[in-house]
């Protein structure tokens, strides 16, 4: 079983992509910034990661370029998911190294649907 790691400082959409997620059969886990998730990814590396991007303390463009430079975490997945869904937003979240950007609001079946192909690889 997969684990995904759930890096967003709203509870009420963290609460919302991990029943989303779980109901999918995945293993969830969850960081409230991204300092927390580095921290969280060194303990135990998730399969992938869902990132948001306005986050106290680092924001997510930040973790998605540090995760993206260490040799360690370059493969590891990441889904932006982000209110933030202006063209340059997208733009510089690939920039970032994101694999996948998903702007809120969103589809269930798209972020659920994006997590699982990515996860196959």
């Amino acid at each position: 079983m997969s684990t995904v790691l759930i890096v967003e400082d709203s509870v009420t959409q963290r609460e919302m992509i991990t029943d989303l997620l779980k109901a999918s059969g995945l293993t969830v886990t969850h960081a409230s910034d991204g300092i927390e998730a580095l921290e969280a990814i060194q303990t135990a590396c998730p399969d992938l990661v869902v990132l948001d991007i306005v986050m106290p303390r680092m924001n997510g463009y930040e973790v998605c370029r540090r995760l993206k430079s260490n040799p360690k975490t370059q493969n590891l997945p990441v889904v932006i998911c982000s209110s933030k869904g202006e063209e340059v937003d997208l733009y510089w979240g690939i920039k970032q190294g994101a694999d996948a950007y998903i702007a809120k609001p969103f589809q269930p079946t798209e972020l659920v649907g994006t997590v699982k192909q990515l996860l196959r690889g």
